[in-house]
C-alpha cells in the first residue's frame, strides 16, 4: 500500500471503532478507474479478517445493473443461510427478495430484514460489509444498502464502498466521499521499483510520466512491454495506452487469448452474482476441457475462481474489456449459454434471453412483461423499467410496445430515473397510446412536467380527468394510482392555487385514503388539531403502509410546521430518490424550524443532488429552503441571490407559494434590520391584517411576524385585529408551532398591565423551546420591554437570545440583543473593529479550493488542480460558504480579502 497512509488509517479507525463496540461506521472511497479503490478494499478486507470481523462483499457489473436486488444478493445469501433469528416474515422479504420464491416484499421490508440479518451476524463478530463498483449496483440494492449505511452507527457494521468519480453511487448516503487520489511523484516511483525493479531508467521515467500516478497503470504497463523495451535495449511505442485508455490496455491483453478463453472469460462477465451462487455458471462450463481452460485463466492472472466458485476478474476493467472486446453474436451465444440452464421462469433467464435476442419475440415479451411489473412491486422500479423497456423493444404489436414503454415511464419515475421518464414521454407523444393506458401517460406525463420541467399546467388539464376515470365503478385502478394521481394535483394546487385543481381535489376527497384526506385538509383548512391527527394516523401505519404514503404525510407535516423526526426518518434509505427528495426537502424545512442552522448548507448539496438527476424543482424547493435561513440569519445579500436564482423560474411556472414565501423572507431580513414599514408592506401583501380566510395554515403562521411590525409602526389597532382574526381562525390549534407564535403575537401586542403575564404564557406553551429562533426573537422582544420599562430580568432574558442568535450565526439579531444589553447596564465582549480572519474558519483544504474559486476557476478546473472530483469541490464551496457569511463565488475575493 504506497502513498494510502490518509485512507489506511481512515479505514483502520473505522475497523478499531467498530471492534470496541463503540458504534459502526461508514466510509466511501471515490476515484478514477485503476486508482486503487479495489486495493484498497482488499486491504481492509484482510485487517478485517485478522481482527476476527466477517466479511460480505458485493461487487457491481454493468451485466447485473437491471437485475433487482442483485448485489444484496451477493452480500446477504450466506449470512441468510446460516441465520436463524430472523422472523418468518424477515426471511419471507429476503427470500422473495432474491427469487428463492414467489412474493412482492416491498422496500421497507427488505431494508428491516437486512438489517436484522445484519445485527444478527454482529453480536458474534463485528461486521464489515464491502461495495465494490457501487456505480454498477443496481438501484434496488443501493437503496438498500443506503437504508444500511445510515443506521450502521447502531451495530459494529463498518460498511465501505467505492465508486468511480463521475458514478452516481450513493447519491443517498450521508457520508462525505474519501476521494483517493492518483500517487504523487516520489510515491509512483516507489511503486513502479518494487513491482518492475528491472525497468531501465528510460523506460521508468517513460511509464512514470504517462501514468501520472495511476497505481494501476503503473503496475500494468510495463507488462505490455517487451523484454528489450524494459531493458531499454528497444525504443518505446509511440504511445502508451493509458489513462482512460485502460480497459484498452487489457482488451489487447484478450485479443492474444484463445477463442476458448475469450468465450469461458465472457460467461463470468456477464453471469450475475446469483448465476454463480446457484451453480449455473459452472454449469455451463462444466465439461472437462473447460476445467483446463480455467486453469490457464488462473496462470495468466486476468482471473481466478474464489472459493465459492465465482470466476473473479483481477480488477474491474478486466471484466469492462472482456464485453466491450466480445462481438455481439458472441454476447448473445454466451447469454443463451447461461440461460439455457435456469427454469423456464427464473427471472435471471428472461434477462440473459432477452440480452440474446435479435428479432422480435412476443412470448419473451410477455413474460418480461410480468418480470417487470413483479419487481416494481417489491420496489425494484427502476429495474422493473428496464425490463419493460427491453420488452416492448421485442413487441410485435405496436400497441404492447406503447403499452409497455408507458409503463416504463411511470416505473422510471418512481425509481428515480426521471431523466428516462421525460424522454420516455416525449418519445410517446409522436404515438397513438392505447385507451387503456392514458392515465398512466397522463401520469407520467405530469410527473415530468412537474419535477423535470418545472411546469404545472398540464397538472390542472389532465389530472382531473385521471381521477375521474380511475374512481368510476368497476374501473381499473392501475395499482393504486389514484392515490399517486390526486397527490400530484394536490402538490400542484398548493403550489400554484390553481382552482380548477382544487375543485378537482374537493371532488375527490371521499375517493382517497384518509392520509390523502388529511394532507388536503392540512393545506386548506387545518382546523383543530390537525397536528394531532396526522401523529395519530401515522402511528397507526404499519411500515408499509406508510411507505405508501410517504409523500402524503411528509407534505401534511410540512404544512402544519410539525416537524415530527420520527415521521421523517421512518423513511430515510428505504426508497429510490423520488422519495428521498421529499424526505430530504422535509429534513430541510425541519431543520430551520428546529433551530439546527449548522445543516444549512445541505439545501445547496441537496440542490445540486437535484438538479443532477433532472429533478429540477427539487433543486429550486431545495434553494427555497436554503432562502429560509439566510432570512433567519438577516443576510439581505444572500436572500437577494437566492431570490435572483429561483424567482425567474417559479414566476414562469407560477408557483405563488415560493413567491408569496419569498415575499414573507424579505420581510423577515427587514424585521431583522428594524425597517418596521417596510417589514410590515411585505407581510399585508399576504394577508392583510384582520383577515385570515381558510387556505394554507402559513399564512397564520405570520401572525407573530405581522404583529411585531404593525406595533413597531404604531398600528395598534390593527395589531389587536389580527389576532383577534387569527383567534376566530383557531390558528393556536393548529400545531404546537402556531399556538406558540398566535401566543407570541398576544405577548408583543399586549398593553403595559397584562403584558409581562402574556410573555410567560407564551413561555409557558408546550414545546415553545422546540422553536429556538422564534422563541429567541420573543425574549428581545420581552427583554426591551423591560428594560425600557426599568423592570429586573431584562438582562437574563436578553442574554439567553444573545446566545441562541450567536449560536445560529444570525449577526443581525445578535447586535441588537448587545445593543440592548448595554443599554442595560451588561458588560457584553466589545464588537469586533473588523471582520474576523476568515482563514481561522476553514479547514486547510476548504481555504486551499475558496482562493482557487476566488481567483475565477471552475469546480472543474479546481478539481484538476487538487485531483479532486467537481462534485466534491462543489461541496467543500457549500460548506465555505456560510462559515465565511457570503453566499456565492462572487463574494469569496472580498470575504478573503485576496487583493
Amino acid at each position: 500500500m504506497v502513498g494510502r497512509k490518509r485512507e489506511t488509517e481512515l479505514l483502520t479507525a473505522a475497523l478499531v471503532q467498530a471492534e470496541d463496540r463503540a458504534s459502526g461506521s461508514t466510509v466511501l472511497l471515490r476515484g478514477d478507474p485503476g486508482v486503487g479503490k479495489s486495493t484498497l478494499l482488499g486491504w481492509v478486507e484482510r485487517a478485517a479478517r485478522e481482527r476476527g470481523f466477517g466479511v460480505l462483499r458485493a461487487v457491481g457489473a454493468e451485466a447485473e445493473t437491471d437485475f433487482a436486488f442483485g448485489a444484496l444478493h451477493q452480500a446477504l445469501w450466506s449470512p441468510l443461510q446460516l441465520s436463524g433469528a430472523l422472523s418468518a416474515h424477515q426471511r419471507d422479504a429476503l427470500d422473495s427478495a432474491f427469487g428463492v420464491r414467489s412474493g412482492a416484499p416491498s422496500g421497507f421490508a427488505v431494508g428491516a430484514a437486512a438489517l436484522a440479518l445484519l445485527a444478527d451476524a454482529a453480536r458474534t463478530a463485528p461486521v464489515l460489509l464491502l461495495l465494490d463498483d457501487m456505480h454498477w449496483i443496481d438501484s434496488s440494492s443501493a437503496t438498500v444498502f443506503a437504508f444500511l449505511q445510515r443506521r450502521s452507527a447502531e451495530l459494529p457494521l463498518v460498511i465501505v464502498g467505492a465508486s468511480r468519480a463521475d458514478g452516481p453511487s450513493a447519491q443517498a448516503w450521508s457520508a462525505e466521499a474519501v476521494e483517493v487520489r492518483a500517487l504523487a511523484q516520489p510515491e509512483a516511483a516507489l511503486l513502479l521499483a518494487r513491482c518492475h525493479p528491472e525497468l531501465a531508467a528510460t523506460t521508468r521515467d517513460r511509464v512514470l510520466a504517462e501514468a501520472a500516478g495511476n497505481p494501476l497503470a503503473l503496475v500494468e504497463l510495463p507488462r505490455q512491454l517487451a523484454a528489450a523495451q524494459q531493458r531499454g535495449a528497444e525504443p518505446l511505442p509511440e504511445r502508451l495506452p493509458l489513462g482512460r485508455k485502460l480497459e484498452q490496455m487489457f482488451a489487447e491483453r484478450l485479443d492474444a487469448m484463445t477463442p476458448e478463453v475469450g468465450h469461458l472469460l465472457l460467461l463470468g462477465a456477464l453471469a450475475t452474482g446469483s448465476d454463480f451462487s446457484s451453480g449455473v455458471w459452472l454449469r455451463a462450463v462444466a465439461d472437462e476441457e473447460d476445467r483446463e481452460t480455467l486453469d490457464r485463466i488462473e496462470a495468466d492472472g486476468l482471473a481466478r475462481i474464489d472459493e465459492a466458485g465465482q470466476l473473479v476478474f483481477r480488477h474491474p476493467l478486466v471484466r469492462t474489456a472482456v464485453v466491450a472486446a466480445a462481438s455481439d453474436s458472441a454476447r448473445r451465444e454466451a447469454h443463451r449459454a447461461l440461460a439455457e440452464p435456469l427454469a423456464p421462469d427464473d427471472p435471471r433467464r428472461l434477462l440473459h434471453e432477452a440480452a440474446a435476442a435479435l428479432l422480435p419475440d412476443q412470448d419473451l415479451a410477455h413474460r418480461l412483461h410480468e418480470v417487470g411489473r413483479d419487481l416494481s412491486r417489491c420496489g425494484g422500479d427502476a429495474e422493473g423499467a428496464l425490463l419493460l423497456e427491453r420488452a416492448a423493444a421485442l413487441s410485435t404489436s405496436s400497441c404492447d410496445r406503447v403499452r409497455r414503454l408507458t409503463w416504463a415511464a411511470v416505473m422510471a419515475a418512481r425509481g428515480g430515473q426521471l431523466r428516462r421518464t421525460a424522454a420516455l414521454v416525449e418519445q410517446l407523444r409522436a404515438s397513438t397510446v392505447p385507451e387503456d393506458v392514458a392515465p398512466l401517460f397522463a401520469y407520467a406525463a405530469v410527473y415530468a412536467d412537474q419535477s423535470h420541467h418545472v411546469d404545472f399546467e398540464s397538472s390542472a388539464a389532465l389530472l382531473p380527468a385521471v381521477l375521474d376515470r380511475l374512481t368510476a365503478p368497476g374501473a381499473d385502478t392501475l395499482g393504486g394510482l389514484a392515490e399517486q394521481a390526486y397527490f400530484k394535483l394536490l402538490l400542484a394546487a398548493t403550489y400554484t392555487d390553481d382552482p380548477w385543481a382544487w375543485r378537482a381535489l374537493e371532488r375527490h376527497r371521499k375517493n382517497v385514503s384518509e392520509a390523502g384526506r388529511l394532507c388536503l385538509r392540512a393545506w386548506t383548512d387545518p382546523g383543530a388539531h390537525a397536528a394531532d391527527a396526522l401523529r395519530a394516523l401515522a402511528d397507526g401505519m404499519t411500515e408499509e403502509q406508510g411507505a405508501g404514503s410517504a409523500w402524503l404525510l411528509l407534505w401534511t407535516a410540512s404544512a402544519l410546521d410539525c416537524p415530527e423526526g420520527d415521521l421523517w426518518q421512518r423513511f430515510s434509505g428505504l426508497s429510490g430518490y423520488a422519495t428521498q427528495g421529499s424526505v430530504a426537502k422535509a429534513k430541510c424545512y425541519q431543520d430551520f424550524l428546529l433551530g439546527h442552522w449548522d445543516q444549512a448548507a445541505v439545501c445547496l448539496r441537496e440542490a445540486e443532488i437535484a438538479d443532477e438527476l433532472g429533478y429540477h424543482c427539487n433543486a429550486l424547493m431545495f434553494r427555497h429552503y436554503y432562502a429560509h435561513y439566510l432570512a433567519g440569519r438577516g443576510d439581505e445579500a444572500g436572500l437577494r441571490e437566492i431570490d435572483q436564482a429561483i424567482r425567474p423560474t417559479a414566476t414562469r411556472a407560477r408557483m405563488r407559494y415560493v413567491l408569496d414565501r419569498l415575499t414573507q423572507l424579505h420581510g423577515l431580513v427587514a424585521l431583522a434590520h428594524q425597517r418596521y414599514e417596510e417589514a410590515y408592506a411585505h407581510f399585508c401583501e399576504i394577508t392583510p391584517p384582520g383577515h385570515l380566510p381558510s387556505g394554507p395554515p402559513w399564512h397564520h403562521a405570520l401572525v407573530f411576524d405581522l404583529v411585531t411590525a404593525a406595533v413597531h409602526t404604531g398600528r395598534h389597532a390593527q395589531a389587536r385585529s389580527h389576532i383577534e382574526a387569527a383567534r376566530a381562525a383557531g390558528s393556536a390549534e393548529i400545531s404546537g408551532r402556531h399556538a406558540f407564535l398566535f401566543a407570541a403575537a398576544v405577548a408583543v401586542a399586549a398593553e403595559d398591565d397584562g403584558a409581562e403575564a402574556a410573555y410567560q404564557a407564551a413561555y409557558a406553551v408546550p414545546g415553545a423551546e422546540r422553536w429556538p429562533f422564534d422563541l429567541a426573537r420573543l425574549r428581545l422582544a420581552h427583554g426591551s420591554w423591560l428594560r425600557r420599562r426599568h423592570r429586573p430580568g431584562a438582562r437574563e432574558v436578553l442574554r439567553v437570545a444573545h446566545h441562541v442568535f450567536r449560536r445560529l450565526r444570525a449577526a443581525v439579531w445578535a447586535q441588537r440583543c448587545e445593543e440592548e444589553l448595554r443599554a442595560a447596564g451588561d458588560a457584553v465582549a466589545p464588537l469586533p473593529d473588523g471582520p474576523a480572519d476568515p482563514q481561522s474558519a476553514l479547514t486547510g483544504q476548504e481555504l486551499r479550493i475558496a482562493r482557487l474559486a476566488a481567483t475565477g476557476l471552475t469546480n472543474k478546473e479546481i478539481g484538476q488542480r487538487l485531483q479532486l472530483s467537481p462534485r466534491t469541490v462543489a461541496a467543500h464551496l457549500y460548506k465555505v460558504f456560510p462559515k465565511l457569511g457570503i453566499t456565492s463565488r462572487a463574494a469569496l475575493a472580498r470575504a478573503l480579502d485576496t487583493r
